[in-house]
């Protein structure tokens, strides 16, 4: 499948994302759209995984340990994942493994960034599972990237690759620096028809920095960034040449215009639904070996949020995730707008969670089929109770499922027909694909 055919097929699967109430017919006989009210109270699940509302169902895909088709076994910590399109009537889901040393990589790994890490080529990195389109029977499974670390998420892109991102900068104590083998905290590109493990180069212009997720727009090839930190910002990387990052481009920072900082903590500065305007700047340096990136962000104005972590392109909006923004620390999505050259970015705080019950510490999240936002929750609480999050376009929250595992969950996202959803429960690693009536 060519560049071109990714980008047209992803433009689509995006545009169908937005358009899908209207196209389903789902409208009053005035032509309104009638007021969602919930898909209804969630099903007890018989095998104890995931609840889900009436008329909803799951399939599991893969599970830790598991024997993948390249002889290894399913590693843990499956975080990040995107869902792209192959040729032949197949689908690739391409899955982070947020994995540092002394975690088991599955296999014994010989393809890697770290070849100076001893005789240990780093566990972190993705697995591919292939899955033909129309029935979801796995063709195959494999290692497709291998020798980096914490890979937490990232994003596709319209060309047909992952972009899967380091959440790791300085190394831990229990961490011997000397089995790192390189500088960390980059982004990595995996193919979605890589066959194999690719040999990764660390795309080093987009800077050096605790990398959360990515998303690129299909109009612009501009790449927007998150950081899981408190004091974070958000990026923008500007390729010199669109659809091929590895030929550098420039790094820039979001400056909302009379808001430095969109927490919210101290005082509800940023309110819910208003505009502001954004400004980007240039950033220098930027494989920032102090880790400083973002105080020198913020030093030219660049506004703080509390720990950026999903982010998803729309059809022409770019919704971000903050983990514990807000006046009660319980999360906060911001919706971008891009001006794409003809007027200036604009973004609003879109949602601010207000209640553990609305919606508590958000991570991942994508568009579904019908325009709703579906967060996967993050939250480590005495009692873990991590939940799928529906976000409707006017901002009413709903809950769509309840894990019953004692993790998190992540790696949301569609696939191109927008008929299944898919999701990890963190660790032990499992692989879900759910389905359901999402034109409700």
């Amino acid at each position: 499948m060519t560049m071109e055919m990714y980008r047209r097929q992803f433009l689509s699967a995006t545009a169908m994302a937005f358009g899908g109430l209207a196209l389903s017919g789902c409208m009053t006989a005035s032509g309104a759209r009638p007021k969602f009210a919930g898909y209804g109270p969630l099903v007890p699940d018989p095998e104890g995984l995931l609840d889900l509302p009436e008329g909803f169902s799951y399939r599991l895909l893969s599970s830790l340990d598991d024997a993948m088709s390249d002889g290894g076994t399913v590693p843990d910590h499956a975080d990040g994942m995107g869902c792209l399109p192959l040729p032949g009537g197949e689908i690739a889901l391409v899955r982070n493994h947020e994995l540092v040393p002394g975690q088991g990589a599955g296999a014994e790994l010989t393809v890697g960034y770290d070849k100076a890490a001893g005789s240990m080529v780093l566990p972190g990195g993705t697995t591919t599972i292939v899955l033909d389109a129309a029935t979801l029977e796995k063709k195959r499974e494999y290692r497709s990237l291998a020798g980096t670390i914490r890979n937490c998420s990232g994003g596709v892109t319209p060309w047909g690759s992952w972009l899967t991102c380091e959440e790791f900068v300085s190394a831990p104590e229990h961490i011997a620096p000397d089995k790192l083998g390189a500088d960390h905290g980059w982004t990595f590109e995996v193919p979605a028809g890589a066959s194999g493990q690719v040999n990764p180069a660390p795309l080093k212009a987009m800077g050096r920095f605790n990398h959360e997720a990515a998303c690129v727009d299909p109009a612009t090839g501009l790449v927007y960034q998150t950081e899981d930190r408190n004091d974070s910002v958000l990026y923008r990387f500007a390729p010199k040449v669109p659809g091929d990052l590895a030929q550098g481009g420039q790094l820039q920072a979001m400056r909302i215009v009379g808001m430095p900082d969109t927490r919210n903590w101290d005082a509800a500065t940023m309110q819910v639904g208003k505009r502001y305007e954004v400004e980007w700047f240039p950033l220098d340096n930027v494989e920032a070996p102090e880790d400083d990136l973002r105080t020198r962000a913020a030093a030219q104005g660049g506004s703080l949020i509390a720990r950026g972590e999903g982010i998803h392109m729309g059809t022409d909006e770019v919704f971000v995730c903050s983990t514990s923004g807000g006046a009660k620390k319980l999360g906060q999505i911001f919706k971008l707008v891009p001006g794409r050259g003809s007027k200036p970015d604009e973004i609003e705080l879109f949602f601010e969670s207000e209640d553990p019950a609305q919606f508590n510490y958000g991570d991942n999240l994508t568009v579904a089929p019908n325009g709703h936002l579906i967060v996967c929750e993050d939250q480590y609480t005495p009692v873990v109770e991590n939940r799928l999050i529906l976000i409707t376009p006017t901002g009413e929250p709903f809950v769509l499922g309840h894990l019953k595992m004692q993790t998190e969950l992540a790696g949301g996202c569609f696939s191109p027909d927008g008929k299944w959803f898919f999701v990890n429960a963190y660790s032990p690693t499992r692989t879900l694909a759910i389905t359901g009536p999402w034109a409700a």
